[in-house]
Parts: C-alpha cells; sequence; structure tokens
C-alpha cells in the first residue's frame, strides 16, 4: 500500500513566481516629493525588469545579447557525468519572452514545432523549427496546461478551464478524452504523458481552480467556500461544460478502451503535478507540489516520487526519489522529463540563483544544474533529433543543445 506523503506549506505559485524573481523597485522620500512637485517627472526606463544575477557580470538575454562564453557559465556540473550529457559548445539561449505563464512544451515529430501552452492569456503557442518564430497556435485554448503526442503523433491537451483533457484527431476535430471520474467533474488536470500501449496517464490537482488559471467553484465549493469570489463573471461557458466542485487529487491512467482508472488517490500521493515515465516505462515518476486553491489544508511535500509499473497497470514499491532540498533550501518541482539514458530533467522553481532545472540520475543523485532568471515550469525534448531541451520559465522560453535525447513519444 502506497503510504501517505508527509505535508509542506511552500505554495506552489509563491515557490514558482515570487522566489523565482525577486523585483526592483525604486523608493522617493516624501520630502523631495513635496519639493520637486512642480518639476516634470523624469522619464521611465522602457522596461521594470529587474537584472539577471544568475551570473557575474549581470547576464544578458535576446537577440542582442553577446555570445556567451563556452562553457556556459550557467550550466554547472555537479557530477563528472553529466558532461557526457552535454554539448560543449551549447549555450542558453532565451528564444521567446511574450508570455505571462507558459506551461507544457510538447514536440510534435509530424509538424517539427514545439507546443507550449500559456496558462494565463488561455493561448497555446507554436515555435517552428525552420525559422525559429513562435506564433499563436490556438487563440483560445481554455486555459490548456499540460501538453503532448501520442504516439500517433495526435495532440493531447489537459484544459483547466472546462476541466476535462482533450485529443485532437488528425481530421481536426477534438475528442474529449475525460472530463469526469465515479460521476463528478475533474479538477484541472494539469500534466499528461502517453504510454505505448495507447493509454494516457494524467494529473488532476486543482491548480486551475481559480479564475487565473481556469474557473473558481460555484459557492460552496472547496476553491470558493464563501462565495465570495464571481465565479460566472466573463466567461458564459462555466457550468455548461466545465466542472462546478472541486474533488480530491488523483493521478489516472485512461484505458486504450476509454476507461478512466485512478492509479494514485488524494490519500496516496497529494497535490500530484508533473509526471513521466522511465525509458522503459517500468517506473513512473509523479511529482507532489505545494498547496493549491481550496485544498483545506491538505499538501504534498514538494518532492519527486517513484512507482514500479505493474503489468496490470497497477503501481507498486512506493519509494521517494529525491525530496529536492538542495543548500538548505526546498525547491518547488513542477514538471520533468526522461532521457533515453534514464536521467530525470526536472523543472524547478526556487530563490535566484538555485532555480531552473535539475538533473538527476536513475538513482536519484544530483549531478548537474541549469541555472535561469526564473524558476522552470516544466521542460521537453525537442528538435529532429530531440537533443534540445527548451524550458518554460515564467513569461519566457529558452533553449539548450544537449548531448542526449528524450525518451518517449514527446
Amino acid at each position: 500500500m502506497v503510504q501517505a506523503i508527509r505535508r509542506n506549506n511552500v505554495p506552489r505559485r509563491a515557490v514558482l513566481q515570487g522566489l523565482a524573481c525577486v523585483p526592483a523597485g525604486l523608493a522617493v522620500s516624501s520630502a523631495a516629493q513635496a519639493a520637486d512637485h512642480n518639476a516634470v517627472a523624469p522619464a521611465q526606463p522602457e522596461t521594470t525588469r529587474p537584472a539577471d544575477v544568475t551570473t557575474t557580470p549581470p547576464r544578458q538575454w535576446g537577440a542582442g545579447a553577446p555570445p556567451a562564453y563556452t562553457p556556459d557559465p550557467d550550466v554547472m556540473v555537479i557530477d563528472r557525468s553529466f558532461r557526457d550529457l552535454l554539448f560543449s559548445a551549447a549555450t542558453i539561449h532565451r528564444v521567446w519572452d511574450k508570455g505571462v505563464w507558459l506551461e507544457g512544451p510538447a514536440w510534435s515529430a509530424e509538424g517539427r514545432y514545439l507546443l507550449l501552452s500559456d496558462t494565463v492569456t488561455s493561448r497555446q503557442y507554436r515555435y517552428l523549427w525552420e525559422t525559429g518564430e513562435v506564433t499563436v497556435f490556438r487563440p483560445e485554448s481554455y486555459h490548456s496546461n499540460g501538453n503532448t503526442f501520442d504516439y500517433q503523433g495526435r495532440q493531447i491537451s489537459c484544459e483547466h478551464f472546462l476541466r476535462r483533457v482533450i485529443r485532437w484527431e488528425h481530421d481536426g476535430s477534438a475528442h474529449v478524452l475525460a472530463d469526469r471520474y465515479e460521476g463528478h467533474a475533474l479538477n484541472s488536470p494539469n500534466d499528461v504523458i502517453a504510454h505505448p500501449d495507447g493509454s494516457i496517464w494524467f494529473t488532476d490537482p486543482g491548480y486551475g481552480d481559480g479564475f487565473t488559471e481556469g474557473h473558481a467553484d460555484e459557492p460552496g465549493g472547496e476553491a470558493n467556500p464563501d462565495g465570495h469570489i464571481r465565479w460566472r463573471i466573463g466567461e458564459e461557458l462555466i457550468g455548461e461544460l466545465g466542472g462546478v466542485k472541486r474533488q480530491a487529487d488523483h493521478t489516472f491512467r485512461i484505458d486504450p478502451s476509454g476507461r478512466i482508472e485512478c492509479v494514485l488517490t488524494q490519500e496516496q500521493l497529494p497535490n500530484p503535478n508533473g509526471l513521466c515515465f522511465s525509458p522503459d516505462h517500468a517506473r513512473l515518476y509523479v511529482i507532489s507540489s505545494g498547496k493549491q486553491a481550496g485544498g483545506h489544508g491538505h499538501d504534498g511535500d514538494q518532492a519527486v516520487h517513484v512507482f514500479d509499473v505493474k503489468k496490470d497497470n497497477t503501481l507498486s514499491n512506493p519509494r521517494l526519489f529525491t525530496n529536492m532540498r538542495f543548500q538548505g533550501v526546498q525547491m518547488g518541482p513542477d514538471g520533468m522529463k526522461a532521457d533515453i539514458f534514464g536521467n530525470l530533467w526536472c523543472g524547478v522553481g526556487g530563490p535566484l540563483g538555485l532555480c531552473g532545472v535539475f538533473v538527476f540520475n536513475p538513482e536519484g543523485q544530483l549531478i548537474g544544474r541549469i541555472r535561469l532568471p526564473h524558476g522552470v515550469s516544466n521542460l521537453t525534448f525537442g528538435g529532429p533529433k530531440r537533443n534540445w531541451l527548451f524550458m518554460c520559465a515564467g513569461e519566457s522560453l529558452y533553449r539548450l543543445q544537449v548531448n542526449t535525447q528524450g525518451a518517449g513519444a514527446a
């Protein structure tokens, strides 16, 4: 029996957004304001983005940035084995920075593009491999989060707003894979992965049970217990297609027949977030992350857990893979992917200088880090050879060429 996981009170969004990038401000004394009240205000800078302090001197990003030194100072080797996974001449590049909260990167082998979600603006974008452009793919995605492509090349997306998992068929039609379990609507499907046997696995925490990334519950629901949130304003589809009351957290498997099975309950693993398989699909990794709307006190432990996948698709032998503590700090893991050698590449939030990507070998040893100026929500391997690591970090998309390949379909 899988044991319940200890609680930790580090909020997910507080870790990823609050700690990952601390805003800089300017203080003006009241005396100075009184003396200069008739003066013309000085021109304000075009951006208030704080300087990046992950390197010294501060690193510059964007199209006009000078080339970084090689090896890249923000690609940090902790164990010698990490060097074998790196292309020594590669440097981190910021591909795009016009999002709000980017999530769910997935590589389309047929389309040769990277799909990604902006959970706040409710759009999907794609990064075109041939040109490097980022264009709007779906102007309305119903606050989609996680995405993947199955082994037939079909796009699968988790929609927070409509609280469902859908598959886009090759003819352009949408097929609902899951929107209810045991008579109850889902919460806000978060991350999703495909299995070669045709099944789809996904997590269903409550991070989209709010108006920022989805919609809140109706009055009396866990995400709106006192009814103060005006849950129907601005979104006429609420209550017609999406769920209206939060249920317990689950990790689900959708059988190829369409049957939905619970593989982990809230008691077994609260607040399930990112998940991925080992390259041989014999193990399932699941992140238990922090507090969410309407959680009523139940909380995850900000750790990565691993389970053996049995032949009947049930899980056994639960164990801690990593507690995600680094230099005395509890980091906040979110999404992850395995490479072909079984190493786990995990996006993490935390203090500036520590956040970015952590890389673990199959035994759970931290072997390398990638420092970024923001916590990483999710990542994937892409490119025609699957040897480019794409990282979603707040408003920005980053990439790094590596000397390994992603495992799995997307």
